[in-house]
């Protein structure tokens, strides 16, 4: 009962205190914010000064009210614990649907990856903001052919003792929500989780209630579930936030009756808070509190809720995608981003986590797992103020390894 005590006061503390303070200093940290932007330099600038291109103005977004799009393309070898090295596609297209001065920004994320492991993953994360702000958009569509490692079940176990797996995924998300009062919307979706393919290697040390094997294993699962959506966002830019805050509630319904498998209803809280330190310097503290719980039934164990496996896969900065599964997970996390460089071509971050995942046979939380580490930003468009992001995060165990990233964590 402390937990959700916690939950409702974060929530009622981000409504009041963003809806109040943060909107009267609004008017003057946006005017800031806009003024600076034409003495701002991306990655494109760089790029014109270094061949010798005189120097030219894009689009001030700002001053001549670009709806856009602004594009931000990046074609880069990678490598990440759970891929190896890998060759990556990312796509950022940001873009306005309204001239008003509040109006908030829409996006839409792609990824494509081959990897040395022979993992092909293919993303597509959307929101979209309509005229006026009336209406919310959200979607995450994948595609994934993913030889992989699951660890087992709960907060307790260890690198050492993993089963390899192989599977095709495919992930369709949709979300449709209206506003309700300011900054407030709600509204409906439709979430299906199709992983088909399936096949391990058994290691003995975690079959059984620790492993997949626990309700009897099978090449295919299949869960479908209506959803119902709440969502706090006075952010005006989800791609590297300034300051603001955003809640987000889901209560997903799976029923045999829309195609599930099995019945089982699961509930996610998101939970972000950006605070300006120095005042008016640029640098923030972002946290970020992330809660996925299975309230009724027994969803498929590729569905369980697990670390790496959020929406822009970001939870678990040191770890493996995947590394800590279990019925319930509560995930924390702190980052301070700063600038390097005056014109806020170069940024760092230095950041920590922790999780803990329910334990198989007394569904109490386990240890707490903590990651941390620090990365690199670069400015890749400046007017829609995407970053592309390098991390290096360490976890228990040894694990360490590098993630990138088009857009801030969270």
């Amino acid at each position: 009962m402390s937990y959700w005590r916690f939950v409702l006061f974060f929530i009622l503390i981000i409504i009041n205190t963003s809806s109040f303070v943060v909107a009267q200093k609004r008017e003057y940290a946006d005017s800031t914010q806009q003024k600076s932007l034409t003495q701002q330099r991306d990655i494109t600038d760089v790029f014109r000064k270094s061949n010798s291109i005189a120097f030219y103005q894009k689009t001030d977004s700002v001053f001549k009210q670009s709806l856009g799009p602004f594009n931000s393309l990046f074609l880069y070898p990678g490598y990440a614990l759970v891929t190896s090295f890998q060759a990556v596609f990312t796509g950022n297209i940001s873009f306005y649907t309204d001239t008003l001065r509040r109006r908030k920004i829409s996006s839409l994320l792609v990824n494509s990856l081959y990897t040395a492991n022979k993992q092909w993953i293919e993303i597509a994360n959307s929101n979209i903001w309509t005229k006026h702000n009336r209406f919310n958009l959200l979607g995450d569509w994948r595609f994934y052919r993913f030889p992989s490692y699951t660890f087992g079940l709960g907060s307790n176990t260890s690198l050492t003792k993993s089963s390899k797996i192989d599977y095709s995924y495919v992930r369709l998300y949709e979300v449709a929500m209206t506003k309700i009062a300011r900054n407030i919307y709600a509204g409906l979706g439709y979430n299906l989780d199709y992983h088909y393919n399936i096949t391990e290697v058994q290691n003995d040390s975690i079959t059984g209630i620790n492993g997949m094997d626990e309700n009897g294993f099978k090449t295919k699962t299949f869960s479908s579930g209506i959803t119902l959506n709440m969502q706090y966002d006075n952010r005006l830019n989800a791609n590297n936030p300034q300051r603001g805050s955003y809640a987000n509630i889901q209560f997903r319904d799976n029923l045999k009756v829309t195609g599930s498998d099995n019945n089982w209803t699961s509930l996610v809280i998101d939970l972000r808070h950006y605070i300006p330190f120095p005042k008016h310097s640029g640098n923030i503290i972002a946290i970020w509190s992330y809660e996925w719980l299975t309230l009724t039934g027994i969803p498929p164990y590729l569905d369980l809720p697990c670390t790496g496996w959020d929406t822009y896969n970001n939870t678990g900065r040191g770890y493996i995608e995947g590394r800590f599964r279990g019925t319930n997970l509560i995930y924390l996390e702190t980052e301070y981003r700063f600038h390097i460089t005056h014109n806020g071509l170069l940024g760092g971050v230095v950041f920590i986590n922790s999780s803990t995942l329910s334990q198989p046979d007394t569904q109490q939380f386990g240890k707490i797992n903590l990651g941390s580490g620090f990365g690199l930003r670069v400015k890749i468009n400046k007017q829609s103020n995407t970053n592309f992001v390098i991390d290096f995060g360490f976890g228990t165990e040894g694990s360490r390894g590098f993630s990138f990233n088009l857009n801030e964590v969270f």
